[in-house]
């Protein structure tokens, strides 16, 4: 059975959890991460040299960066939510990589700023939730009269960019209507499996 070392509200373990559901996988889940001090220990570094979450265990293969975890299962057991040919695969894993590039940053800055007063806030962290709108508006031209990201499917482009830009739009920050970004993200948070993956669940018992 896969193993999932990661704390639920992490929102790139919650990729992985989103994966595991919608594909009916049995795993277990570890709480790894944060407030549980536990990945700067020998043991978890063996696993994953960047002592961050999640990792994931499959037998003797250990596999960590939550997008890679991604690919590795769709490559194994979830060959429907991916592409069939290069060109496919493309479209689709553009917008992974968009997401850790382009986006992650100013999603960073805005996480810690939401828990700053404004006059505590850098203008360099101000600046990237500045650029983060400007990604978001990306997104949401692209979505105009699409439902999903790439190939006209729910593929793991949303699985890897959901749980990420739900924050960023919830997010108390100064932005225009995304319409489109916005009706996207409703419907994949509706999901059975998007709504476990993003709920306080206690980690399952191996």
């Amino acid at each position: 059975m896969y193993r999932l070392l990661g704390r639920q509200t992490s929102g790139n373990v919650q990729k992985v959890i989103f994966m595991f559901e919608e594909l009916g996988t049995p795993y277990t889940r570890e709480d790894y991460g944060r407030q549980f001090e536990n990945t700067q220990t020998a043991e978890y570094k063996a696993l994953n040299p960047t002592s961050k979450v999640p990792t994931l265990v499959d037998g003797k293969t250990v596999i960590w960066e939550s997008n890679t975890i991604l690919r590795y299962l769709a490559a194994s057991i979830g060959q429907h939510l991916h592409g069939t040919t290069p060109a496919e695969k493309t479209d689709i894993e553009r917008w992974m990589d968009f997401l850790l590039a382009a986006v992650n940053p100013g999603y960073l800055a805005a996480f810690k700023n939401a828990k700053l007063k404004p006059e505590e806030q850098t203008a360099e962290s101000k600046e990237l939730v500045k650029d983060l709108v400007v990604q978001l508006k990306i997104v949401d031209g692209h979505l105009a009269g699409k439902d999903f990201l790439a190939l006209g499917k729910f593929t793991i482009a949303e699985i890897a960019c959901a749980p990420i830009l739900k924050r960023c739009i919830d997010f108390k920050i100064d932005r225009p209507a995304l319409p489109d970004l916005e009706r996207w993200s409703a419907a994949i948070a509706a999901r059975p499996a998007f709504k476990v993956a993003t709920s306080a669940a206690p980690a399952k018992a191996a």
